[in-house]
């Protein structure tokens, strides 16, 4: 049967409306430019050129020190404005900068469009406050000639550049920024298979907070540190002293491990049990979503506004379904409760008592947040909540990770 003959059938039996709808679904599967392509967000060059069946010990020599500090090249994709791995990143690379390490930041980006422009990402990161003001030359990485010049030291930061990485030629310890368990961004596959080797390559890692760095230590036998999570109480802080009567979530439907649609499902139900709480959603514009209950999209923001918004609610529900992000504590400052999901990956990131941990159901997430609502001493737990982190600073994680990284530069150093 013929193309023209099978349409007219479907036409003749489903109608109009599912015939178009089956015409867009063959178009997107085979001519969509959008869709996630496997590799294609890696240099395949690399990947071939890399053998990690075979042991290699880049850490096992000590690095000797260099007049002007030590030379680090840090590889990492392109940063966004609201990327806050990206951010995150930038923050622990100036801790560098001024422990005195010289950096070159190798920017990563193998797919053709969007097109990298060096001048662009510099001036993004100047005109946001969340980017600090870096000395560090950028360029772009080359698979052809991978990382060139004479490093002492090679960090990656997503399980693409780890190989290239491992490519570097020369004696340089050879390190990974962990911020979240990669391979669980996708179904099992190529991507996965290649995120997952990425913890088998010899490489040093230093981990956002003790869930990954034991994960990666016990799965895969990866050496790990790890430093805490923090907050920037200068950036987020109580100013709303008064009983609240909304919450937030963090919705971000690109990312699947933050679980938005799930979230949205407890929303709904806290909407129909109290229709009278507004509900903020921040993190990624909703408007071209169905979300079935009333909102305030607040979308993408810069985080000199995200203080505002967490200062109205009450309660924030914040989903992870792999390593924590860092909004827990940040809402937490501005006296706000986070709600968290229960898991071996949420608990025990921060002490502190003041997370409300419940289980994946739409129902119990519902009734934690009005629990949190209604209690009696909401503006007095708010401010408890808030107090218990103006003692926290980046200075403790940044202090910890210069510790960790200098240690690993002089591990097989001889015993003077």
């Amino acid at each position: 049967m013929g193309l023209l003959s099978r349409s007219q059938r479907t036409v003749a039996e489903e109608g109009v409306a599912s015939t178009i709808w089956r015409a867009g679904k063959f178009v997107a599967t085979r001519r969509n430019p959008f869709r996630s392509v496997p590799l294609s967000t890696v240099y395949t060059d690399d990947v071939v050129a890399v053998d990690w069946s075979q042991p290699n010990d880049f850490n096992g020599h000590a690095i000797p020190a260099r007049e002007g500090g030590q030379r680090v090249a840090w590889i990492i994709t392109p940063p966004s404005r609201t990327s806050g791995g990206h951010q995150n990143a930038f923050r622990f690379m100036e801790f560098l900068e001024k422990a005195g390490y010289r950096l070159t930041v190798f920017l990563y980006a193998p797919q053709k469009y969007p097109k990298l422009s060096i001048a662009g990402v510099r001036r993004m990161m100047a005109e946001t406050s969340a980017y600090p003001d870096l000395d560090a030359d950028f360029v772009r990485y080359d698979p052809a000639t991978g990382v060139p010049g004479g490093f002492d030291a090679i960090m990656a930061s997503d399980w693409e550049n780890s190989y290239a990485a491992y490519r570097y030629e020369g004696p340089a310890k050879r390190f990974y920024f962990i911020q979240d368990f990669e391979p669980a961004f996708f179904p099992a596959g190529s991507d996965y298979v290649l995120a997952e080797n990425s913890y088998r390559l010899g490489l040093h890692g230093f981990s956002a907070g003790p869930w990954l760095a034991q994960k990666v230590r016990d799965d895969y036998g990866m050496s790990a540190d790890h430093y805490e999570y923090s907050v920037d109480i200068a950036a987020y802080h109580r100013t709303n002293t008064a009983p609240r009567n909304e919450v937030l979530f963090y919705a971000r439907p690109p990312t699947p491990r933050r679980a938005t649609e799930f979230g949205l499902l407890a929303l709904r139900e806290l909407h129909r049990r109290r229709p009278d709480v507004t509900i903020n959603l921040v993190g990624w514009d909703m408007s071209d979503y169905q979300v079935p209950f009333p909102y305030v999209n607040h979308g993408g923001v810069d985080i000199s506004q995200l203080n505002a918004i967490y200062n109205r609610s009450a309660a924030g529900l914040i989903l992870s379904l792999t390593n924590m992000s860092l909004l827990p504590l940040e809402v937490m400052a501005s006296g706000v409760v986070p709600i968290v999901n229960e898991g071996d990956n949420t608990h025990g990131f921060f002490d502190t008592d003041a997370f409300e941990y419940v289980p994946t159901a739409p129902a119990a997430i519902a009734q934690r947040m009005i629990d949190v609502l209604d209690r009696p001493d909401q503006a007095e737990h708010s401010a408890r909540i808030a107090q218990s982190m103006v003692d926290t600073s980046w200075a403790d994680p940044g202090a910890t990770f210069i510790a960790q990284f200098r240690a690993a530069m002089d591990a097989g150093r001889p015993a003077e």
